[in-house]
């Protein structure tokens, strides 16, 4: 199934990215990613919270509400593909579950987010995150936009 494909891709990039970072000795951050002319830095940021650390030292409840979320959208994609069409929400969930699964093997398992990059343009200068934050961020936009627009066209 190509959405599990999706999933499973999408998932090991962010996990491998994060593993490659994990190597490397603290003190070689932060760093310019290469051919970005200072725009991406790189960093090594442990969070053991959610976004700016917040609950951090409740760390059963970090690991639990992502484990409910990435099973309840789980079960959506579940559900969905049992029906034909809606290959656009299809996508989207699994680009969502894809960064959902790397940040929550990280929860389960270093019980830390690895955080490794930055943005470096306006208040993004002082965020730094990863690439399973993006697929987070991208697929619900793209599930939100889809909505959007079938629930305009249905009208």
């Amino acid at each position: 199934m190509i959405f599990i494909g999706v999933i499973v891709l999408l998932a090991a990039v962010d996990l491998f990215i994060k593993s490659s970072i994990e190597e490397q000795e603290e003190s070689q951050f932060p760093k310019e990613l290469k051919g970005t002319n200072g725009k991406v830095l790189l960093y090594k940021n442990h969070n053991p919270g959610f976004s700016f650390g917040f609950l951090k030292d409740r760390p059963e409840v970090v690991q639990m509400i992502p484990l409910i979320v990435a099973t309840f959208i789980g079960g959506m994609l579940g559900g969905l593909l049992k029906t034909k069409g809606r290959i656009a929400d299809k996508f989207a969930l699994s680009i969502v579950l894809g960064g959902a699964v790397s940040n929550l093997y990280d929860r389960l398992i270093r019980h830390y987010v690895v955080d490794y990059f930055s943005l470096q343009f306006g208040k993004l200068k002082k965020v730094v995150f990863n690439l399973g934050d993006i697929f987070i961020f991208l697929g619900a936009a793209i599930y939100l936009i889809v909505e959007l627009i079938r629930t305009i066209r249905d009208r």
